[in-house]
């Protein structure tokens, strides 16, 4: 009786006036990648939902890498092609199907049970190659053995050198196709963590320590990252034996610096927000980082990927390749491994589309010509 009271349309105060608790949609029914983050908000504690969502300080530069594509038009052609167009591309001498990534992201296994493991598996069924985060919850070599597709990892340097070799040959050891270290997080803070309640009290490193007496960080920022020159890729050099690629270029003078050090790729982004707010959106600087770069190696580029169309806008200006990060994370969170894997196939097929409707027979006919930025 008194569950049957308890699931009467009569007990109004067992409703959530926050959620909607109507049922979780057919991963069928799910037509863009935004559709996957409804149900992933839905599914997931508050707490794991805004460590995925959150960006820095007040979140201008989160809103502003998606606002930015809404100001890049694609400029049709009236005559469609007849075939499909070709989206494969040679990235550092590896065949891809398409030029779409999953980018490094932390922690996937608050989103997922089996984590990053379900994360490679449905980019592998995607054919899309991942990048395993250095705060992945599964060791790589876990996560390279769960599925047969490529994988790549990232490094978050450390100071002490040997610490950097011994993950970084492991890794190798394990499968790394190609080694992505991020530099664009040498002091970072996250204002809606700090005033979230959820966050702060499920992880303690969301918590800003007060000022001790004496201290030499008085700003309480954490100096685990403070320490970063651009020796460290002439240092690490010497074990990387794969391609290497500098992550969170955002000018033209780094993307400079980042080649004359030996990196073979420059990465184009600002952490998807979650770093220095007011950093510029990646979207804006692209064009003169490649014009920069000169062909010299190539560009990869996230921050705000959500649909086919970003993928070609990003690819009209210059990148070779673009990276996702929440999208998956969304349909991983949904629907586990089928859902990292619809949700890369939407993309795929959304980018055909839009190629197709650009007049673009392949990715070496795609330019900026096809596009129009209104922003200065």
């Amino acid at each position: 009786m008194a569950i049957g009271l308890a699931g009467s349309r009569f007990g109004r105060a067992q409703e959530d006036p926050v959620r909607d608790h109507s049922r979780v949609p057919s991963i069928s029914e799910l037509k863009t990648t935004f559709e996957f983050e409804a149900v992933a908000w839905a599914k997931l504690p508050r707490a794991a939902y805004d460590y995925m969502a959150y960006g820095a300080d007040g979140e201008v530069t989160l809103r502003r890498n998606r606002d930015v594509f809404d100001e890049v038009d694609l400029i049709p052609r009236g005559i469609q092609m007849a075939e499909a167009p070709k989206t494969e591309l040679k990235l550092f001498g590896a065949a891809m199907a398409y030029p779409v990534l999953v980018s490094p992201t932390a922690g996937h296994s608050q989103f997922f049970a089996e984590g990053e493991l379900a994360t490679h598996r449905g980019a592998t069924a995607a054919g899309a190659t991942m990048i395993v985060s250095n705060n992945s919850t599964y060791p790589f070599d876990k996560v390279a053995a769960a599925a047969k597709g490529p994988v790549w990892v990232q490094l978050y340097p450390k100071p002490q050198l040997d610490a950097n070799r011994a993950y970084l040959e492991s890794a190798q050891a394990a499968g790394a196709q190609a080694v992505v270290v991020t530099i664009d997080q040498q002091a970072s803070s996250y204002e809606r963590a700090l005033h979230d309640r959820n966050l702060s009290y499920s992880n303690p490193a969301m918590r800003r320590p007060p000022a001790r007496p004496g201290s030499t960080n008085p700003y309480r920022i954490s100096a685990s990252r403070l320490w970063y020159e651009w020796k460290l890729f002439d240092e690490i050099r010497p074990f990387v034996k794969v391609p290497m690629l500098a992550k969170g270029i955002l000018t033209a003078e780094d993307a400079k610096l980042a080649l004359d050090h030996g990196v073979d790729g420059i990465y184009v982004s600002n952490h998807g927000g979650r770093s220095l707010d007011y950093d510029p959106s990646t979207l804006e600087v692209l064009p003169e980082i490649v014009d920069a770069v000169n062909g010299r190696a190539p560009v990869l580029f996230d921050s705000g990927i959500r649909r086919g169309s970003d993928v070609l806008k990003a690819l009209a200006l210059g990148a070779s390749a673009v990276c996702c990060g929440r999208a998956p994370l969304w349909g991983l969170s949904a629907y586990g491994t089928a859902g990292v894997q619809r949700v890369l196939e939407i993309l795929q097929t959304e980018f055909v589309d839009a190629m197709r409707s650009a007049g673009c027979p392949s990715l070496e006919a795609i330019n900026r010509k096809i596009v129009a930025a209104q922003y200065s």
